[in-house]
Formats: C-alpha cells, sequence, structure tokens
C-alpha cells in the first residue's frame, strides 16, 4: 500500500514527523512517500500511479506576508484541482486530512465543504454565514470521548484517552460530516486565541476578539463520490506524535483509507 504524505505551508519539526510516519508505516505495513507543496500538486492527481492514499498536512492557498496590515495572500485552487480531488476520491483513493490543513484553500469554500469546515486565519463566509477568524490553544491537556467505536478508525481506542494537543475553535457542518470522537474540553471557553491577530503579530492574544459557539468534534469523516475523506484535528507537534495513542488514530485512519 502506497500513501502520499503532503507538506508545506505550515511549520513542523521534520525530524519528528519522518519518526512518526517510520513507525506508523511499519506497524501497517505502509509505503510512505514525504512530498512538499508545492511539488505534490503535480502527484495529487486522477489516474496518479502506485498511491492508495493522501494524508494532507499540508496548507496552500493562502501566503503569510509578515505585514500587520495586510498579513496574508490568498490564492485559489488550480483550475481542476478540486474536481480532481473529487475522481480520486471515485477512484478509490482515500484521503486523510490531518490539523492545519482544515485551514487550506480559503479562496474556496468548495475546498471547506470537501473537508466538512474550515479554520480561518482572517475572517470569512461559509455558507452565507460570516465568521471571524479562528481561534487556537497550543498545548492543551484534554479528554477525547471515542463516539463510534465499531467504526475502523476507532479500532483498539478505549472509550475516551487523554491528548496534548493544540485545538481549534472553528466551524464545522456537523449536518455533513460523521464524527468519530469529540473533545470534552470547553472549546467555547477562555484560553482561545485570535488567528487574525498573531499573524499580525499579536501572538497569544484575544484582545477585543469573540467567535460564535464551535464544535467539539475533532474526528470525522465525510462520504464524498462514494470515497474514504477522514479528518483528524490531532497532530500539532512533536509531544502529540509521539503518542501512542495518536498514532494508534493515525495507523488506523490511514488503513481505512487505502482499503477504499
Amino acid at each position: 500500500m502506497s500513501v502520499l504524505v503532503v507538506t508545506g505551508g505550515h511549520p513542523f519539526q521534520a525530524g519528528p514527523w519522518v519518526e512518526l510516519w517510520d513507525a506508523v508505516a511499519a506497524d501497517g505495513g505502509f509505503d510512505v512517500e514525504h512530498v512538499p507543496q508545492p511539488d505534490a500538486l503535480d502527484r495529487i492527481t486522477p489516474g496518479a500511479e502506485h498511491i492508495d492514499a493522501v494524508v494532507f498536512y499540508d496548507m496552500p492557498g493562502l501566503t503569510f506576508t509578515g505585514d500587520p496590515s495586510a498579513p496574508l495572500e490568498l490564492t485559489a485552487p488550480p483550475g481542476g484541482f478540486l474536481d480532481g480531488l473529487r475522481q480520486m476520491l471515485r477512484d478509490g483513493i482515500g484521503m486523510v486530512f490531518m490539523h492545519h490543513a482544515v485551514a487550506s484553500w480559503p479562496a474556496s469554500e468548495e475546498f471547506a465543504e470537501l473537508v466538512g469546515g474550515r479554520f480561518h486565519y482572517q475572517p470569512g463566509s461559509l455558507r452565507g454565514t460570516a465568521y471571524p477568524d479562528s481561534g487556537y490553544a497550543f498545548d492543551i491537556t484534554h479528554t477525547v470521548e471515542v463516539l463510534d467505536a465499531e467504526h475502523p478508525i476507532c479500532a483498539g481506542l478505549p472509550a475516551s484517552f487523554e491528548l496534548t494537543d493544540e485545538l481549534y475553535r472553528f466551524p464545522v457542518f456537523d449536518d455533513s460530516v460523521t464524527p468519530l470522537m469529540r473533545t470534552t474540553y470547553d472549546v467555547d471557553g477562555p484560553g482561545f486565541y485570535s488567528a487574525d491577530l498573531a499573524i499580525r503579530g499579536e501572538r497569544n492574544s484575544d484582545r477585543g476578539w469573540s467567535h460564535p459557539p464551535g464544535s467539539d468534534l475533532v474526528a470525522w469523516t465525510r462520504d464524498v463520490e462514494g470515497g474514504r475523506l477522514a479528518y483528524l484535528q490531532f497532530g500539532d507537534g512533536p509531544v502529540t506524535y509521539a503518542d501512542p495513542t495518536f498514532r494508534t488514530v493515525l495507523g488506523n485512519a490511514v488503513a481505512w483509507a487505502v482499503s477504499g
């Protein structure tokens, strides 16, 4: 089984990331190829040979300028790219989107519909509703509850488990996803910070910021074109990468995706 792991557009610690995938691949019997953006765009196409699943840990479609007055430049997906993703799903190539990948392609509402939600670095609109920028909270130790113990992604998991990771406050299309796991952490409580202020140089600040109620879902699936697509909010950095339960979830998600 061949798995394409796509990165780029968001910083991460490469050494622990590769070690994570070496372990997950060995346990699951996968062959893993790491491809960064934008090179990955040439590989994520219908008819791609020797790819059974794609794991997205990238964040294309936005560029941080470093200018506090205009901190973000947006680009739309290349022509045909989203149609290509749908065709790959029809062809049985499963997809797993992880953590910050939910912020990808903010100029495209179609991408948000595909994945099941969007993290906004700046205010935006989804389904006709105006949203402020999303919230983030680093290094939160929280309890995750399994909602569907029978699903293959949840295989071997306890009814609940503890994880230390970054959490988001952002819109999720709860009516369009199949929930797998939720956090018991108060995602509408204090301790979340403004993404927009962060990219303007005011990190870990909620000055003047508020957000409507978010979603407590941290893992879900979607049936897209008859194919298999999963989103896992987990995976901010090395602490999470090393967590054995997280590794089980990730390995299960890839195994489920390649079996489509």
